[in-house]
């Protein structure tokens, strides 16, 4: 009887084990649809349904099914504890989502980034003292080190990108940052040789965390708010990794691929987004561009205003219009009325469209989502590189907001600290409007000579009382 009872147990264990990781398996592919969906604003949603479903099968079954290296199942206060940490973090996290506004939600992104960077460098920092094997170390040390990283640059870009921080830029800070880099790999090589005994490494390894959340901070403190968007990709894939390296601590295959799939996909996004700048990453981390720079370039000419009147007129009358959207459309919370004027138009037979800058904003996709938002057709958002060829034959060209990403000195000014990004190239339109308040500067910190265009017009004033203003006088004609 208890041979078959320990046959019987031995099965149990097995199929328990087998259900554990195909469910690993279906939660992998339904990361990957979710990750696909997530490439079009169309199936943006769903793509995050089926991403949390997959997530959801592997909490649940790790929760059942999981052993430890002895055998046992979690025990219940263990699983008590655990239950109630994920209720009461999906409630938080269902609160914050719900009621967080637009024009903050790179905030939310950069704080999610923390968090997770944060859950990765603990789980690195408590399991340290249990893990053998110099590869097992290494990647515990990776985690600690990378999952700190994340969480320390994140507050920071929180910070930042809610005014909470301002930019500290010197030139010895790129020394600073590259010596505490060096310091970090020397500590992890070191305390992975061996040559350490079990305190003195685990003393080591606290030291490394202090240094590595102080690099953390020190490293996103410089880059100015135009390079905001790459950073905070740039560190969603390194929370992403960090998560990975926890998996492979707890030998989790869920963590592992998840991890992967963030780090890999904000990996390519960073990549993608320098690209879009025509910047190196390395540029983008130690470069001057971006916030707190003075411009030496004077004024090129004279500015030209338009009345709300003209401007209806002009756009009431047109063929086609594009409006370019901007962080000052988030800021104004303009989204909702550009949508009702963008329908009055399209009422008139005004065939509009809105150009979309890969880096626009202050995180990617920032103008889709603010526009999708809004209700704004998805087939209306066209993407920089292919709205660029029909800007010549179009009668309106409406900046709302946006500044360096419509700054023709990225095409003809050499001397220029964004020569060589791509634009929209909103200046080849028969005629542009420009909403703004006054004459600041973009976050280049430099002069735009579209402002002083011969077909260029300054619409000054808050965004969406502008709009308002236009859907009014439009209404009228």
């Amino acid at each position: 009887m208890e041979s078959i009872l320990s046959t019987a147990d031995g099965i149990n264990f097995t199929m328990g084990e087998a259900i554990l990781e195909l469910s690993y398996l279906i939660a992998a592919i339904l990361f990957v649809i979710g990750l696909k969906m997530l490439s079009h604003p169309e199936t943006a949603r769903k793509g995050n349904i089926w991403a949390a479903a997959g997530m959801l099968i592997a909490m649940i079954t790790t929760l059942l099914l999981h052993r430890d290296p002895d055998g046992n199942n979690i025990s219940l206060i263990n699983g008590i504890v655990v239950v109630i940490a994920i209720a009461v973090a999906g409630i938080l996290g269902w609160v914050i989502a719900r009621k967080v506004k637009m024009t903050a939600m790179p905030q939310l992104v950069s704080f999610f980034n923390a968090t997770g960077g944060a859950a990765s460098a603990l789980v690195a920092f408590l399991e340290f003292p249990h893990v053998t094997g110099t590869g097992v170390i290494i990647i515990t040390l990776l985690g600690l080190t990378i999952g700190s990283i994340s969480f320390s640059g994140s507050l920071i870009a929180y910070g930042k990108l809610d005014g909470i921080v301002g930019d500290i830029r010197a030139s010895f800070m790129r020394y600073v940052n590259i010596i505490l880099l060096l310091v970090v790999i020397s500590l992890i090589v070191l305390i992975s040789s061996g040559f350490l005994g079990i305190e003195h490494s685990r003393f080591i390894a606290s030291i490394l965390l202090i240094i590595a959340l102080v690099y953390g901070v020190l490293f996103v403190m410089p880059i100015g708010g135009a390079d905001m968007p790459v950073v905070i990709s740039l560190l969603n894939s390194f929370t992403g990794i960090a998560a990975a390296m926890a998996g492979f601590i707890y030998n989790n295959q869920a963590m592992i691929l998840g991890g992967i799939l963030v780090g890999a996909a904000g990996t390519i996004l960073t990549v993608l987004m320098c690209r879009a700048m025509n910047r190196s990453l390395l540029n983008v981390i130690i470069g001057a561009f971006g916030g707190g720079m003075s411009s030496t370039s004077q004024e090129q000419g004279t500015i030209k205003e338009i009345s709300v009147s003209d401007a209806s007129i002009l756009l009431a009358y047109s063929q086609k219009v594009v409006i370019v959207p901007g962080y000052g459309l988030a800021v104004a919370q303009a989204q909702h009325i550009a949508s009702e004027l963008d329908g009055l138009l399209t009422e008139k037979g005004v065939d509009v469209k809105y150009a979309i800058h890969p880096v626009a904003g202050r995180m990617p996709g920032h103008m889709n989502v603010l526009l999708a938002e809004a209700d704004v057709p998805y087939d209306k958002l066209v993407e920089m590189d292919d709205i660029n060829p029909s800007l010549p034959n179009t009668d309106v060209a409406v900046v709302v907001g946006a500044n360096d990403v419509v700054n023709p000195a990225a095409e003809n000014d050499p001397s220029s600290p964004i020569f060589g990004m791509p634009i929209i190239r909103a200046h080849t339109a028969k005629n542009v409007i420009v909403m703004k308040r006054g004459m600041g500067k973009g976050y280049a910190g430099i002069e735009n000579s579209l402002f002083f265009n011969d077909n260029t017009r300054m619409l000054f004033g808050n965004a969406k009382d502008s709009i308002q203003k236009l859907v009014t006088e439009i209404k009228s004609l």
